[in-house]
């Protein structure tokens, strides 16, 4: 039985048990099949700050991906299960974490993000967030500051979260596609991956990593901040 209440176990207490993987506890060993978000905006919506072709790559190809293998795997663990095969059950935990790590750290992304001339792209739409923000760092400058170095000092693949913990606020980062665990809530999650930037940047990180404020999304920010978002990974279809 594939069990994401383990595997992912401390994304799931954060979110609320948004992702519901654990659905073969039936005879009939049936399983979620995840399905790719449909973005909230266009591809070139978030120009000129992330491309047009950034974002369809990194939607239709690298998300997909991760959605695809996502799947494979889950039926492969079924099959796995059935057979009584522990090796190979254990043996797919890698593949299951990866895959759905990129799954639920991509869906978070996206809707971190927003074209920048939408009222959503203002500070000013997170004042609980905002002030808490300037309770830990001083001001939201000394913040992006301190998140950005962070997201540049992270070596090769992973992502830079800031992340609520208890009544406390901490900025940290995931390697590859390993999502938030330990009882932290993701609030704000940026991709470092290559794929995010390269096409556009180069290897200009520092580059992506400034603009990439101008489209980030405050308002959804602020709903995760308080809880007040709605289960973003609970769908009938598994999509997000």
């Amino acid at each position: 039985m594939v069990n994401f209440g383990n595997v992912l176990q401390g994304y799931l207490a954060a979110t609320q048990q948004m992702l519901s993987g654990d659905q073969l506890n039936n005879t009939k060993m049936a399983i979620t099949t995840y399905t790719l978000p449909t973005l909230p905006y266009a591809y070139d919506a978030l120009e000129p700050y992330i491309s047009r072709e950034i974002m369809t790559l990194h939607h239709e190809k690298h998300h997909q991906a991760y959605v695809t293998n996502l799947n494979a795997a889950l039926q492969a663990h079924v099959a796995a299960v059935t057979a009584g095969d522990i090796a190979s059950q254990i043996a797919l935990q890698a593949s299951i974490k990866f895959n759905g790590g990129g799954h639920i750290n991509h869906s978070l992304f996206w809707l971190n993000l927003s074209p920048s001339d939408a009222p959503e792209t203002k500070p000013d739409a997170a004042p609980s967030l905002q002030t808490e923000i300037e309770k830990t760092w001083g001001t939201l400058d000394a913040f992006k500051k301190a998140f950005s170095a962070t997201l540049l000092a992270l070596q090769g693949s992973g992502w830079g979260w800031l992340v609520k913990e208890g009544a406390s606020l901490r900025i940290i980062t995931t390697k590859d596609q390993d999502p938030v665990v330990g009882g932290e809530i993701p609030v704000l999650g940026v991709d470092m991956w290559e794929h995010a930037y390269y096409l556009q940047y180069l290897n200009g990180k520092a580059a992506y990593v400034e603009n990439i404020w101008n489209v980030i999304n405050w308002k959804t920010a602020e709903e995760r901040f308080l809880g007040t978002g709605e289960s973003i990974l609970e769908a009938p279809n598994g999509s997000i």
